[in-house]
């Protein structure tokens, strides 16, 4: 019998299990996942925490809901990979043997990589949406809070879900515009990008957003520390922003184990093919979603399709067949911009996000680089999406890779 280990329950790893439980024979295949926490967090619902919108109940629910019966969950702290055995040591001592390999460890945040930013002030007056924990508190200081100058930091890419201290931003307008105190806060987002985005069209377009709900860019900003008595941060060219409270999106890296078991680069990332996620030590070994080095964005949608094309490509794989270069890095995003509207990108490793309807041309009904009351409703039904369908591993009818068609092409 065949031995296949997927590491991490999260997003990525419990959609793989869902899709190759369903097309691996139980009489030929046992599928092990390994994690250490019990709760899955519905991630994205994080963004929506501090605003009120979502609360506690609405982002977590137990991990062993959505394991197919025919996988077997161990609850452990992975201690260390071994992949010149094709072996998986855990903390508690057992070994998994496995003939192939998924790693779905996931990205976490490190605010103790930057000075001064994890110390005293955090979770006073330096606070993140970027964990549960984070969200909610920042939800208790927000309720409370009484305004002045609210600063977005991103320390480094690659960061989880790009387009969310954008959304935080825009939501805090409307959240703070609802409260009738939006003229005692000022926004700034500090970013080491030189925009608000990273391709230029929807940086444009997402610029002149935040231009006109008067939130102030300071672009290139790299982050060398925080000082949280001063209450200011300074970049390596010695900028400083001064801050009365700071949203802070900490340095993102993978799972310690990737590193210590040297799978991963200097973030922990594990570098892969970036069409077929096949390791590029081992070809045993698979690493899917945020753990590894691919250019896609780090986001739930990515996962999702990069799995739909996955299973395909597993199967050749383990029959001894060339694979596919399948994946096209095909990220599809909807951008929450406050006041029950949003905007929808869509795009890839090649073609940057463009105007157009989506998911059918003309009809959509999703507007693409347009801000719509539709959109923004697309952005909530994705929970429901996400619980009943995705983490599943029911298909979607939306094509993996990204589509030219009712797209707009400048």
């Amino acid at each position: 019998m065949k031995k296949l280990v997927i590491l991490g329950a999260g997003t990525a790893g419990t959609m793989v299990a869902s899709r190759l439980s369903r097309i691996l024979d139980s009489k030929d295949w046992l599928i092990t996942m390994v994690d250490q926490d019990p709760v899955h967090y519905y991630q994205p619902g994080f963004l929506f925490m501090p605003f009120g919108v979502y609360e506690k109940k609405d982002v977590i629910k137990p991990k062993e809901e959505f394991i197919p019966a025919n996988v077997r969950l161990v609850m452990s702290k992975i201690e260390l990979i071994e992949p010149e055995h094709n072996l998986v040591r855990l903390a508690d001592g057992n070994l998994l043997p496995y003939d192939f390999l998924v790693i779905a460890t996931g990205a976490d945040i490190h605010p103790e990589e930057t000075p001064g930013l994890a110390e005293h002030e955090w979770g006073r007056s330096i606070h993140t949406f970027y964990s549960f924990e984070g969200a909610a508190k920042l939800a208790d200081h927000l309720r409370t809070w009484q305004g002045g100058r609210l600063v977005v930091n991103v320390v480094e890419n690659p960061i989880k879900c790009p387009v969310a201290p954008l959304e935080f931003l825009m939501l805090a307008d409307w959240y703070f515009t609802q409260r009738g105190m939006r003229d005692r806060v000022e926004l700034i987002y500090a970013t080491p990008l030189p925009g608000a985005f990273t391709k230029p069209i929807a940086a444009k377009m997402l610029g002149e957003m935040l231009e006109e709900k008067r939130i102030r860019v300071e672009p290139e900003f790299m982050i060398e520390r925080a000082d949280p008595d001063a209450k200011k941060i300074i970049s390596y060219d010695e900028r400083e922003v001064e801050y009365d409270l700071l949203v802070s999106v900490p340095l993102n890296k993978g799972a310690d184990v990737v590193g210590r078991s040297g799978l991963g680069d200097e973030l922990n990332f594990s570098p892969v093919n970036k069409h077929t996620f096949l390791s590029d030590k081992f070809d045993n070994i698979f690493v899917l979603g945020d753990a590894s080095n691919a250019p896609a964005s780090k986001a739930g949608s990515v996962a999702h399709f990069a799995v739909d094309l996955f299973s395909e490509n597993f199967l050749r794989h383990v029959e001894g067949k060339e694979m596919h270069a399948l994946f096209d890095g095909h990220a599809n995003c909807f951008v929450e911009s406050g006041f029950g509207k949003g905007v929808l990108i869509d795009f890839n490793y090649t073609q940057e996000p463009l105007p157009g309807r989506y998911p059918v041309p003309v009809i959509g009904p999703f507007s693409l680089l347009q801000e719509s009351r539709i959109n923004h409703l697309g952005k909530l039904a994705f929970r429901w999406m996400y619980w009943n369908l995705l983490l599943r591993g029911h298909k979607v009818p939306l094509p993996a890779n990204m589509s030219m068609a009712g797209k707009w092409k400048n």
